[in-house]
């Protein structure tokens, strides 16, 4: 038997089917482009109705999970997994994280020096010539004075993110998709007025003449030298703000 029927509770009927049938998925019981029991069938099976079977399948079909087809060989059926979908759910779990402050600078920081340094030993074995020219592309666009700080920003996304894409590593590129999407745009928040653009441009440009060396070491270097900065950057931003702060409650006092 693929499915657990006997493993459900009555407690939140719907959720608990749901959550049985996606662990069917997940460990492979249930394989991709597989049709799913009837509703009539996963009623009878797991002894419930018809509309809470619905309304765990609404909840499948939202974790992008299960599709359904339509005519005489329609039904639902298993869903391939999407790699960026499944990445912004978690990037949107690991920003709430960061926001609340449950991860502190220092932790992000070594976090995304002991990942980016395996994606910049591997760029430069794996990089191709579109890879640099995105790269490319992003210092030029960052080079522009008449940039605002929130396309600067976002430049600086897609810098890092090009960076891992030319690791050639899909399942490096997935775990990294929280790194670049959640914990960069936190950081620039926060920096954004203290820290120098030109600065990071030069960082950027360090990292990527020497991955298009091939000079692992060289582009470690310049990456640890960027975090440092902006590790600096961020104790400065948080110093300014606690001044900016005291100041007004003086004035008010």
């Amino acid at each position: 038997m693929i499915l657990k029927y006997d493993e459900v509770v009555r407690s939140g009927i719907a959720k608990q089917v749901s959550d049985n049938i996606r662990s069917a998925i997940m460990d492979g019981r249930l394989k991709v482009e597989e049709r799913l029991p009837s509703e009539e069938d996963l009623a009878r099976s797991f002894g419930i109705s018809r509309p809470t079977v619905r309304e765990a399948l609404k909840r499948l079909a939202a974790q992008n999970l299960i599709h359904s087809k339509r005519g005489p060989t329609g039904g639902n059926f298993v869903k391939r997994p999407d790699p960026e979908g499944l990445s912004k759910a978690i990037t949107g779990a690991a920003t709430l994280l960061v926001g609340i402050g449950a991860f502190d600078i220092d932790e992000i920081i070594v976090a995304r020096l002991e990942t980016e340094t395996i994606c910049c030993r591997l760029a430069s074995d794996n990089r191709t010539e579109a890879d640099l020219a995105a790269m490319e592309e992003e210092i030029r666009v960052q080079s522009s004075e008449a940039l605002t700080d929130e396309d600067f920003c976002a430049s600086d996304v897609r810098f890092h993110r090009a960076l891992v894409d030319s690791t050639a590593n899909g399942p490096l590129k997935l775990m990294m998709y929280t790194v670049i999407e959640a914990f960069i745009p936190i950081t620039n928040m926060i920096v954004f007025r203290v820290r120098e653009r030109r600065q990071v441009v030069a960082f950027h440009q360090e990292i990527l003449d020497a991955v298009r060396a091939r000079d692992v070491a060289r582009a470690t270097a310049a990456l640890a030298s960027l975090l440092r900065y902006i590790s600096d950057s961020y104790v400065a931003a948080v110093a300014a703000r606690e001044s900016r702060a005291a100041s007004a409650a003086i004035t008010t006092a």
